[in-house]
């Protein structure tokens, strides 16, 4: 059994017994009916399951209102997104914008959780620098950048998300955090998020359903989101239901609200919701975090949560509204600049160069075999788009013949 504290700390107790902060023990039950408990609860899973594939039942089907609130924030959300897309800016200054992206999220989605370092040591450990910090928070962050990285593979490859998806990015956020057994691997012990309140009697906040149940639920999240894209809900809706239910679930011993976000951030990429990359969410979350908790916190258990996701809904789309305002605001000043027609040919590139560059973003260099695998052309193609690029002077080759690459140009 596992308690999580309202900070993100991760308490263990006695795995036989639910946390009584009184100091007293629940009695067992007699050996004799924990056999039948586990013999209906295996059997009524059966018969749930079979009756899930025979008729195609997803339990999952999340209650919410779409308010004059929410509709009004989408319609904003999606008049901004017609703006960001359009607009032209210099690739130096987009990849920048990026790059700040990816340092607040990373440096947010671990503070959220307890992690000490601050935006200036994220940026170093980022560009693989050295600092003088806790190994496990140093890890954290190296852990939740290489999350963010496999979320743009997936979307760049078009791979299906599924439960499969949920466990590697938990595997990759709690990688040397966490015991093997339990990194990328479902919980298997009850959980319960405590506040702890410093001279006080700590308090049960919310108590996650049994672990027998967990690969379960979270396999009719992902059916359900997969029935979302036919259904055409908007993806923002969509990202913000995972969120809520991935943390209702709490399918980890730790890691679920990073896990949780990283999902979420996927989802709004894969829908076509990306911005360019340059919003940070957790940067909204990480502003008030009491407000975040109690957004979240819709009920002390499972079936609560479950009853309502209307008010997580409307601070969700809010918030990715502020962010998008950010956004629109720093791209529509980049954009206002002048250029006579001859320059603004060569500065402002296609969708595949700002593939490339995305790649060389995430790797810190690009081959030639590189870019036929990322836009599946010919050889010669590729060698083309690389030489345009390094003809505008976005890129520099380094090396010659076969073991040659490309990597950003530094000014």
């Amino acid at each position: 059994m596992v308690v999580s504290s309202w900070d993100g700390a991760i308490y263990h107790v006695n795995a036989e017994q639910k946390p009584n902060f009184q100091g007293k023990r629940e009695p067992s039950p007699p050996p004799p009916l924990i056999f039948i408990i586990f013999f209906l609860r295996d059997y009524c899973a059966i018969i749930a399951r079979l009756l899930n594939i025979m008729y195609n039942i997803n339990m999952f089907n999340p209650k919410y209102r779409i308010t004059d609130k929410i509709v009004s924030t989408l319609t904003s959300i999606a008049e901004s997104k017609a703006v960001v897309d359009r607009a032209k800016i210099l690739p130096k200054n987009e990849i920048r914008l990026r790059r700040q992206a990816l340092i607040r999220m990373t440096h947010s989605s671990t503070e959220i959780e307890g992690n000490i370092l601050n935006i200036k040591q994220v940026e170093e450990i980022l560009a693989n620098k050295k600092i003088d910090a806790p190994e496990r928070d140093i890890y954290e962050v190296q852990n939740y950048f290489n999350a963010l990285k496999y979320i743009d593979k997936i979307v760049q490859e078009k791979q299906e998300v599924t439960v499969k998806t949920l466990l590697k990015i938990h595997g990759l956020v709690t990688n040397k955090t966490l015991p093997i057994e339990q990194s990328g691997h479902f919980r298997k012990c009850p959980i319960y998020v405590v506040k702890r309140r410093p001279g006080m009697q700590n308090e049960v906040v919310y108590t996650g359903p049994e672990p027998e149940s967990v690969q379960k639920l979270c396999e009719e999240l992902f059916d359900w989101i997969k029935e979302s894209k036919d259904n055409n809900i908007n993806p923002v809706l969509v990202a913000g239901i995972i969120h809520q239910e991935i943390a209702a679930i709490h399918p980890f011993v730790d890691g679920n609200g990073r896990t949780a976000r990283a999902v979420a951030t996927l989802i709004l990429y894969e829908r076509g919701y990306d911005f360019r990359k340059l919003f940070a969410l957790e940067d909204y979350y990480n502003k008030d975090r009491s407000i975040y908790y109690r957004a979240i916190n819709i009920g002390k258990n499972y079936t609560e949560r479950r009853i309502d996701f209307t008010p997580w809904l409307e601070y969700f789309v809010k918030g990715f509204k502020e962010e998008i305002d950010m956004v629109r605001a720093q791209i529509t000043n980049l954009s206002l600049h002048k250029f006579n027609d001859n320059t603004e040919n060569k500065i402002f590139l296609e969708k595949d160069q700002l593939l490339i560059i995305d790649f060389i973003d995430q790797m810190e260099k690009i081959s030639v075999k590189d870019v036929i695998d990322i836009l599946n052309c010919p050889r010669r193609t590729a060698q083309l788009k690389l030489s345009k690029l390094k003809e505008l002077g976005i890129i520099t080759q380094i090396g010659k013949g076969p073991s040659s690459a490309y990597i950003l140009s530094k000014k």
